[in-house]
Formats: structure tokens, C-alpha cells, sequence
């Protein structure tokens, strides 16, 4: 979703699949991981303001500076190859996306509007009046067309939003209006997020264009540095130090002053003379910044909660958020280091992990109970939440303990051709060596560390493994052991369309043979396509569940190929055409009934082993104006303000 929307400080860990969110989450961690608020507009940083959260004038005075804080720094701010959320807080402060949702849920026009009247042909709105820089001109529906068409759409490119636009016929209607025509309809199409687009200038695309050169389109300076964007958001991007963060001053064209059918409040807005992210590792460093009243907010652990809600400083909102805490299980050729074969390629071993971890337990001891059990992809505050008894519940009440989960990983053995077994207490592989696996989490990040530790405990009692809890920079992580730019790719005719397939992406999947005809970074084939670095377990990262359109997640769950796959995760189920049912409903009923199926075999399966969706408890200065306690918190962030 847009980084509007879920404006989560810029935490680095939640990667919500595309823009990243800019909606993309992925994306995207969770504030409690000790960044900066999730819907806070900007979380923690360091600003310019005094201990009483002004700028030391009289109390009304607006601060000069709107500063934020970062626990990592940001692979990219290229809003076309952008997956991080982290980043796409931070190019949400220069670029404005299409719409964003307000605190009622309803969808609120930015750049366009968008309707429909069958669900299968939208037709976009350009508003009038936005400008991109010199020498680009005026926005106009070609810039997004051409966007589309040329780059999302295209067999070279490789964007972020590929996706989105796959089977989509888009047509230019106006100077500022084209049309969208699905496959199928979608009434839920917007809160996909799939038709949520930056502005590109079409001249600064072409020559890439020309030449499909990937290379350049995404190392290109006027798009890494947001030279082009015009009076399309709140400030204007000053500098940006790949380590340290990036500055900002005050946009005083942007274009949401004189647009009628926002609150008044944005007719000022932004509200601050300067912004800024500083990447700030430390969560001791960003909570310190927040008491002395450098920071404009934070986000709080909860087990640090109780000690600010009674503060005259500092008031704690509570968020609940759609990103999940799981732990990533490596299902490629480079994971399960332990041993030959990959346990973590049959079902029943992964529901023996589940099973072994005491979610309750994770909730209160690291989350201190702001957080919910997570058993499905999806968090309860959504609408298309299913019935509790349609989904297997590991890790609470009967299905936890170390009772349920050796029994399930027997299970597990007796499927593998290789003979793994306990040895009293230990989990032994053919060897009799016991299983020894590494689980990775955010360096700075002291409650994913809190996790790590507490999967590592239970693990170890529960299996028998012998788990070691590694440290790792994130965008290490994400750039070596994650995703991988290193993968074949078919051969392609003129009109791009596949005409050969390598041996290297082509599986035999569930008695099938399955091509990766459009590998991605974050899919680069099959398993026996790699990263550079292996890895057995990770909670690096946390991913978007989409509550307000589900069927999103075909981006994750859609098959051995989807788009967002780093795993290697195979549904034994037949995903597609679930999320084809579900996309072609035309009923509340019909679509609930494909989505609680979807939901109980991903209960089932537990493709990622899911743990919690903790709320995002965030602190502000007090005196800061609008924020919310919602899901869409952080959606006027343009018109935070100090009163």
C-alpha cells in the first residue's frame, strides 16, 4: 500500500511487493522493531526543535523541521525498482502517488481519480495543474501511459510494478485521462494498489526505453535523486548520503495547496520549513532523540510502553498494521545448510516449527500483548478475516508443545528420502550430527533481536535443533542474501514474447513441468536458482497481508512463479485458481467463500511460519496534530503540524 497510507516511520523491514509501498508494504518493519512509527509520517528522527517540542517561540510556533529517523539506510529512492518501505516513506516526501485511503477508509484522489461502472474498465483523471521539473512540462495522462506501456509492461525492464500490469490493456482517452481494461473484473481493484503509479516524465524514459537499458533506467540520477518531481510533493529532496539520510525543504508549489475537496489544513501544508531521515542504527540513539525532544516521533517497544504513557512530552498511539512478524524459511538449493536434502520443503516440518513456538508466549514476553496471534495471512481487523475453526491454529493450546511438533516432523521424516530422526532430545540429520541452523535478524533491532532469541529457545526445546541467532545489516541482507540480480532469462522475439525457456527455469512442481517465463529479483527461478549467500532462517524482513484487497497476495501465493518468492515456496494447493476465483467474484459471498479456502490451505501450509502481527505503538511530541490510531495513520501526513 502507499507509504502514505502506512507511513511506518521508515522502517526498512516490512517489504510490502511493490512500490513499497510505497505500497509495497513489502513492506516495510514494524515500528516496534524500534524505527520510526508505522503511520507516523516519519517515526523517530532527530529535528531541530526544543525539549518542549517547539521551535522555542511561543507554544503555537511551528517547528521549522520535520525530522524522522531510520534504523538502515536505503538500497534505492528509484521509484520504478523500489521495494522497500523504508524508501518509499522517504521518496513519499518529494512524490506523491496516485491516492492514498483516509481514516474512514475511503479512497481519497491525489494525482488521479480513478472509477468504474462494471469493475473491468477504469478510467483514470488526471488532475490539471501538476508540473514536473524543468524541462519536463506539465504531467499529462501520456506520462502515465507511456510508464505502463513501456516500462511495467515491458519484458526488459524488470520494474517493481510488473506485475500490476500484467493482462491489462491501457489506452490514452484524453490529454488528462486513459482507461484500464482488466482481464477480468476487480470492483476491488484500487485497494489492490496495483493501479497506484508515481509520475515519470515520458522524455526522461525514452532513451532507456530505446535501448532497454535496464542498467541505466535504474541508476539514472535524475531518478535516484527525484530531480523531476516537480510540484508533486510536500518538499523538495535537497540531499541524499546512502548512509546517513536524506534532507528536504518545503515545497511551497505543491499542488495539494489548491485542491477543493481536501480538508482545509492541506491548504498550508506542509507545515514545516525543512524534513529530513537520519539513519539512525541504534534504538537506544532514536528513543534518547525523542526524550530530549530532537525527534518529532518514535517508535516505542512495547516493553517500553507503560514508561511513556504517562509522559507530558510524549503521547503512545497504538497502530494496528498489516504487516507480520514470521520467520522466513529457505526452501532453495542454498538453504537448509544442516544436512542433504531441505526439511523445510515439506509441509508437515514447517507445521512442526509452528507448532513449536508458543505464540502466546512470543506475544507477551516480547510484545508485552501489543500484538495478536498470527495464524493465516491476514490480521482479524480485516473484513475478509475467515471463522477461527476454518483455519489450523499451530503454537496456541493443543497444537503447541513439543508433543504435537516432534510428531509432526516424524511426519515430515518419514516423506524425506534422506534419514532424519531424534536422538533423545536432538534432531539429527543422516549423519547423526544434530540440526544445526542460523537465523538472521536486523543488527540495531533489539526487539526482532528479542525474537530471534525466544524462536532459537523454543526450537531448541521443542525439536531438538541447534539454532545460532546472526546479526546482519539489512540491506546486506536484502541485496546478498534476499534477492539476487544474477539469474537466466528466456529469450524473447521483438514483440517480446518467450520463445525459449533455459533448462535452468524449468521445475517439475506437484507432477508438473512449470517454466519461470518472467523471473524476478525477488523470484529468480526455481529453487535451484540462488542467492550468492546461503541462509537457513531469516526475520529480516515482514511482509504486507493486504487486509483491504487480499487477492494482492498473488503476488506471494499464486503458484512456484509469483512475482515475490525469495523462498522458494511451492503451494501444494492450487493457489492460481483460487486467486482466479476470487478475482472473478461477483458477490461478497463468492469472493469470501475463495478467500477462506485460499486462507485455510495457507493456514495449512504455513509457507512462511506466521507468528504475530504487532501493533505499531508510536510516540509523538506532544502538541504534533494528525495522527491516528487507524490503519490508515499517516495518510495526511502533509498536514501534521504543531499547534
Amino acid at each position: 500500500m502507499s507509504s502514505r497510507d502506512m507511513e511506518d516511520g521508515d522502517d526498512p523491514r516490512h517489504v510490502n511487493r511493490r512500490q513499497w509501498l510505497s505500497a509495497l508494504g513489502l513492506a516495510g518493519a514494524v515500528t516496534l522493531a524500534g524505527c520510526s512509527g508505522n503511520g507516523g509520517g516519519g517515526g523517530g528522527g532527530d529535528g531541530n526543535d526544543t525539549d518542549d517540542g517547539s521551535d522555542g517561540g511561543d507554544a503555537t510556533t511551528q517547528q521549522d523541521v520535520y525530522a524522522t529517523a531510520s534504523a538502515a539506510s536505503f538500497t534505492t529512492l528509484n521509484p520504478i525498482y523500489n521495494t522497500e518501505n523504508g524508501a518509499g516513506n522517504a521518496i513519499a516526501r518529494t512524490l506523491d502517488q496516485g491516492y492514498t485511503f483516509d481514516e474512514n477508509n475511503e479512497y481519497v484522489p491525489l494525482l488521479y481519480d480513478m472509477s468504474t461502472e462494471d469493475g473491468e474498465v477504469w478510467t483514470f483523471e488526471v488532475r490539471e495543474g501538476l508540473e514536473f521539473s524543468d524541462p519536463y512540462g506539465e504531467v499529462t495522462a501520456s506520462d502515465f501511459v507511456y510508464l505502463i506501456q513501456e516500462v511495467h509492461q515491458s519484458s526488459w525492464a524488470n520494474s517493481a510494478a510488473t506485475t500490476s500490469w500484467q493482462g491489462v490493456t491501457v489506452e490514452e482517452t484524453g490529454e488528462y485521462e486513459f482507461e484500464a481494461t482488466l482481464e477480468s473484473p476487480s470492483l476491488l481493484w484500487p485497494e489492490s494498489y496495483d493501479p497506484l503509479l508515481y509520475p515519470i516524465p515520458q522524455e526522461l524514459l525514452e532513451p532507456y526505453v530505446e535501448e532497454e537499458d535496464t542498467e541505466g533506467l535504474q541508476e539514472d540520477e535524475e531518478l535516484l535523486e527525484l530531480q523531476f518531481a516537480g510540484n508533486l510533493g510536500p518538499y523538495v529532496l535537497d540531499e541524499w548520503q546512502r548512509d546517513a539520510g536524506t534532507r528536504y525543504s518545503r515545497n511551497d508549489d505543491y499542488y495539494l495547496q489548491d485542491v477543493d475537496e481536501l480538508p482545509d489544513v492541506f491548504n498550508d501544508a506542509p507545515y514545516f520549513e525543512e524534513a529530513e531521515i537520519r539513519v539512525i542504527e541504534e534504538e537506544a540513539s532514536r528513543l534518547g532523540a525523542l526524550e530530549t525532544g530532537e525527534v518529532d516521533s518514535a517508535a516505542i517497544p512495547p516493553e517500553q510502553v507503560e514508561s511513556y504513557q504517562n509522559s507530558e512530552e510524549i503521547y503512545v498511539n497504538r497502530i494496528p498494521q498489516p504487516y507480520n512478524e514470521k520467520i522466513s524459511v529457505n526452501m532453495r538449493d542454498n538453504g537448509w545448510n544442516t544436512g542433504p536434502g531441505n526439511m523445510f520443503r515439506h509441509t508437515p516440518f514447517r507445521q512442526a516449527m509452528a507448532a513449536a513456538i508458543d505464540k502466546e508466549g512470543l506475544i507477551q514476553g516480547v510484545f508485552r500483548d501489543f500484538a495478536e496471534t498470527h495464524f493465516t495471512w491476514q490480521p482479524r481487523f480485516s473484513e475478509f478475516y475467515p471463522p477461527e475453526e476454518e483455519i489450523p491454529q499451530f503454537g496456541v493450546g493443543e497444537n503447541y508443545g513439543s508433543e504435537v511438533a516432534r510428531g509432526l516432523a516424524e511426519e515430515a521424516f518419514a516423506e524425506s528420502e534422506y534419514d532424519y530422526g531424534f536422538d533423545g532430545d536432538a534432531m539429527v540429520n543422516p549423519d547423526g550430527d544434530q540440526i544445526q541452523l542460523d537465523i538472521y535478524h536486523s543488527a540495531g533491532q533489539d526487539t526482532e533481536q528479542l525474537m530471534a532469541d525466544f524462536i532459537a529457545q523454543e526450537l531448541g526445546e521443542n525439536l531438538g535443533i541447534d539454532v545460532t541467532v546472526e546479526a546482519i545489516d539489512g540491506t546486506r541482507f536484502n541485496n546478498e542474501y534476499w534477492t539476487t540480480s544474477d539469474f537466466p532469462t528466456p529469450e524473447t522475439n521483438d514483440e517480446g514474447e518467450v520463445t525459449e525457456v533455459p533448462d535452468e527455469l524449468v521445475d517439475t512442481v506437484n507432477g508438473e513441468e512449470v517454466e519461470w517465463t518472467a523471473p524476478t529479483s525477488t523470484n529468480p527461478g526455481p529453487r535451484n536458482v540462488t542467492t550468492s549467500q546461503d541462509w537457513d532462517m531469516s526475520v529480516v524482513f515482514g511482509l504486507n497481508t493486504y487486509p483491504r484487497n487480499p487477492i494482492t497476495n498473488n503476488a506471494f501465493f499464486d503458484g512456484p512463479t509469483a512475482f515475490y518468492n525469495p523462498v522458494g515456496y511451492y503451494p501444494g494447493f492450487d493457489a492460481e485458481s483460487l486467486f482466479e476465483q476470487a478475482q472473478a467474484a461477483t458477490s461478497q459471498e463468492e469472493l469470501a467463500d475463495a478467500l477462506v479456502e485460499l486462507f485455510a490451505n495457507l493456514a495449512e501450509e504455513q509457507p512462511y511460519i506466521m507468528l504475530a502481527f504487532p501493533d505499531s505503538t508510536v510516540g509523538y511530541r506532544e502538541g504534533l496534530e494528525g495522527p491516528i490510531e487507524n490503519f490508515s495513520n499517516g495518510w495526511n501526513l502533509p498536514a501534521w503540524r504543531y499547534e
